[in-house]
């Protein structure tokens, strides 16, 4: 539904200070699935994003929209090209002055509509985010949920391809974020739209998205399905950002405090172990135990549903001889087990 081939974004590109936003990029994003992008604050992200409906046009690469170049149109083509693709923001951008009908409504006044359809139309779509009750009322009237909710509601009103996500649930409580994200995946399952969400909170990778890009210093440095992201992520960026989401995390506090818990033996080896759907089921440590002939000391434990899919995690202190030791670890990868050693005691 989206590719884009080796996009790179240059603000003041002729000047001594020019940044860098977006370097070298290529994504495709399925017909169909919710993509992730994360990354820190000044990673790119939401630059990218913006380079999809070419509100940053790039400075060098391609951009195609359901196999049609949107970098090669004439402006009145790429205005016609925008009307597929929805996009909803951080502080929502409703206007004003306007109600919430009228909101919804402004993209359609000049689409040659009669205004009986118009009128259909959104109170369809009102009915869609749960606010029939709100046509008549303004903005400085609604809660923050309410608000993206009608943000939603005008961003579908040309029956997108495509919904642009640029930290849409960053301004919202918790428990306002889940009903958020789980409008996103109704309407990304019942009307079929391709959604990209840009976020910095690995929450809401977890909860709503199919795969996932990590940007850091405007490039995507790691991309997978969201599973096997969680499973095995590669870089530390991606690491550090599951931690903020795991339980597992706990751990790390305690080694730089150096918490007694956490303190080895002689030979010992302090590790983190993540596994997915079809590992979560297997009795690993009762088989390690007894086939190397290890104490395995579980300091954590997390167990969670990713994309209805359980994945787990263990943090253990292996104690045993080191060839035993050599040949657990051997047994975790051979079971495609992501082993993170925290602390090492073997050369002691």
């Amino acid at each position: 539904m989206i590719s884009l081939e080796h996009i790179s974004k240059t603000f003041g590109a002729n000047r001594p200070d020019a940044v860098h936003a977006v370097r070298d990029v290529s994504l495709r994003v399925r017909p169909g699935e919710i993509y992730g992008i994360i990354g820190y604050s000044g990673a790119g992200k939401s630059t990218l994003v913006r380079c999809v409906n070419l509100l940053e046009r790039p400075t060098a690469g391609k951009v195609f929209l359901d196999g049609v170049e949107l970098t090669a149109l004439k402006e009145s083509e790429l205005r016609l090209a925008r009307k597929k693709i929805g996009m909803i923001f951080q502080q929502f951008n409703l206007l004003a002055g306007r109600t919430v009908a009228q909101n919804i409504a402004m993209s359609l006044q000049y689409s040659g509509i009669p205004r009986a359809q118009i009128r259909e139309k959104v109170k369809r779509l009102l009915e869609y985010v749960e606010l029939s009750d709100k046509a008549n009322a303004w903005p400085s009237q609604l809660s923050g949920g309410q608000k993206q909710r009608v943000a939603i509601a005008r961003a579908l009103a040309n029956d997108p391809k495509v919904l642009l996500c640029d930290e849409a649930t960053s301004a919202l409580d918790p428990q306002t974020t889940q009903s958020i994200l789980g409008l996103l995946q109704r309407l990304n399952r019942e009307l079929g739209i391709t959604i990209v969400v840009i976020t910095h909170e690995m929450a809401v990778i977890k909860k709503i998205c199919h795969r996932v890009a990590v940007m850091e210093n405007g490039e995507v440095v790691e991309e997978n399905d969201v599973i096997s992201l969680f499973a095995d992520p590669k870089r530390q960026i991606t690491r550090d950002f599951l931690r903020t989401t795991s339980n597992l995390s706990g751990i790390y506090p305690l080694v730089e405090a150096d918490a007694p818990i956490t303190r080895l033996r002689p030979g010992d080896l302090l590790v983190l172990m993540r596994y997915g759907k079809a590992e979560v089921s297997q009795p690993l440590i009762s088989r390690m135990t007894k086939q190397f002939d290890l104490e395995i000391n579980i300091l954590f434990g997390d167990l969670e549903i990713i994309s209805g899919t359980p994945m787990g995690g263990t943090v253990a202190i292996f104690h045993g001889a080191p060839e035993a030791i050599a040949g657990a670890l051997a047994f975790l990868d051979s079971e495609h087990i992501s082993v993170e050693v925290i602390r090492d005691a073997r050369e002691a």
